[in-house]
């Protein structure tokens, strides 16, 4: 049986998931029958982990068979929709085109009245700007009434702030206006299309100088140095996990080498999600500047963006695709372990250890069963395989700064809410590190994001046009995801759901 403060628990989340559903219909419905059915998506996307996680905190199991049936039905259910929403595209794409060919047609018809709109609305206010005056001239022969006319120029570092007003869709003007320029000026400058702090648009031109720059010979240095200590700290890692301290053992190397290369398979994966995705946008990456520790061989890595990003939609695809292929294999090989275990298996744990982690603890309490009640279950190499890979992939996406989780919350809700989420991060960090001084991974993680993460990524070229709702929605599961694994079960609330004694 459930507490009084359990029950009120389980009734929070519930009225949140609720909530949260709620808001985004109302926010969906504005786009008609196309939002509809991508809000449907994203409830049929998070539908199964929802379900799964509601029943095991009533006391209900699902078996294996039981979860893959669900995921099976929300794949299903998914394409579907998909169709769906296909076919429901090309009808609006028709009536749009038939809708510009009218307007184009009324609009020729009252050409002389437009000019004479476009002479009393232009009172441009120019300042004196870093371009030079037969750049700038070109510059402002891309902006027109159907993508951005501007009525304002403001010097910005070594290039300019053109304010004005919107025409049309920010992509589609974004890519009128980029491709203008680069008939005019090739590639001497960028058009960025962002969002002024007054919430209006505005169009920021820079030269191509400061775009991101190759990493240097000394910072390829310092990541192979890095790589080479992440060995070294996985290795130790993976001793300590065998029961022996591998600089006080050297001969027995080899015995955490299968455990080590576990773990570098996740991580490995992890990177390779990034750098597929990245040339599919193409997006340059930096080499991976591996981070090493000793208590879990390492907290993943740090990627640098080599090029200018295009839109918030390279940024979401780019950033989820490292954790998503690392997590699944993660995941795989958590599963495994669990499904493989046997009594006499090399390691084992107390069944308290499962109580640290809400979804490692459901998942083991469906797979071990009434195993869980003992004081120890054995289990084998693939479970602490696992379970470290989602550790790690968990930690990458918190919500914070440069972190995947941070630039995924950039991608969907913009600069503003990454921010807050960025602040929010850290504080929950040094509430946890005060609440646990036992556990110095919340400290270390703190201090990275502090001094090496904290930022934003810098804007993308088109800062306006956000991520579809399906990817919102997979940014949204990954999040859930990584409070799934990082929240530990209470204490109360393992033992009634029988894990641990």
């Amino acid at each position: 049986m459930f507490t009084g403060s359990e029950s009120t628990a389980i009734f929070l989340i519930v009225l949140a998931a609720f909530a949260i559903l709620t808001w985004s219909y109302n926010r969906s419905k504005a786009y008609g029958k196309l939002g509809i059915l991508a809000w449907l998506q994203s409830v049929v996307l998070m539908a199964p982990w929802l379900v799964f996680f509601a029943l095991f905190a009533l006391g209900i199991y699902l078996n294996l068979v039981g979860i893959l049936a669900l995921l099976l039905i929300s794949v299903g259910v998914y394409i579907w929709i998909g169709r769906q929403l296909r076919e429901a595209g090309q009808d609006i794409i028709i009536q749009q085109k038939a809708a510009e060919r009218l307007k184009a047609e009324a609009q020729g018809e009252n050409q002389p009245n437009i000019k004479a709109d476009i002479g009393n609305e232009q009172t441009a206010s120019v300042e004196v700007t870093p371009i030079p005056d037969e750049d700038l001239a070109k510059i402002k022969s891309i902006f027109g009434i159907d993508s951005f006319f501007a009525v304002e120029t403001i010097s910005y570092q070594e290039g300019a702030i053109f304010k004005g007003n919107l025409r049309g869709e920010p992509e589609t003007a974004h890519a009128k206006m980029s491709e203008k320029l680069k008939v005019e000026l090739g590639e001497k400058y960028r058009l960025f299309l962002v969002e002024s702090p007054e919430e209006k648009p505005v169009v920021v031109i820079l030269p191509s100088k400061n775009d991101p720059q190759p990493a240097t010979l000394a910072q390829k240095n310092l990541a192979l140095v890095l790589a080479v200590s992440t060995i070294v700290t996985s290795l130790e890692a993976s001793g300590l996990l065998l029961g022996f301290d591998l600089f006080s053992n050297w001969g027995r190397y080899q015995e955490a080498i299968p455990l080590s290369l576990g773990l570098w398979a996740v991580l490995i994966a992890h990177e390779v999600g990034h750098w597929v995705v990245a040339q599919r946008n193409n997006v340059r990456i930096s080499v991976p500047f591996f981070l090493p520790t000793w208590q879990i061989g390492s907290f993943g890595a740090i990627t640098r963006f080599e090029s200018l990003l295009p839109n918030r939609t390279a940024l979401c695809d780019i950033s989820l695709a490292g954790p998503a292929l690392g997590g699944l294999i993660s995941l795989a090989l958590l599963i495994v372990g669990m499904v493989i275990s046997h009594p006499g298996s090399i390691f084992q744990l107390p069944t308290e250890f499962f109580q640290a982690s809400i979804l490692v603890g459901s998942l083991a309490r469906v797979i071990f069963g009434s195993t869980l009640q003992e004081t120890i279950v054995d289990v084998h190499p693939l479970v602490i395989v696992g379970w470290l890979g989602l550790v790690i992939t968990a930690l990458n996406m918190l919500p914070a700064g440069k972190l995947d989780g941070g630039r995924v919350v950039h991608a969907i809700y913009g600069r503003k809410i990454a921010r807050r989420t960025t602040v929010a991060t850290l504080i929950v960090l040094g509430i946890i590190t005060l609440a646990n001084p036992g556990n110095p991974i919340p400290l270390y993680w703190a201090i990275l994001i502090l001094f090496l993460q904290r930022d934003l990524e810098r804007p993308v070229l088109n800062e306006l046009t956000e991520p579809d709702d399906t990817r919102a929605a997979w940014g949204l599961l990954a999040l859930f995801l990584m409070l799934a694994t990082l929240i530990p079960l209470s204490p109360s609330l393992a033992g009634s759901l029988g894990i641990g004694g």
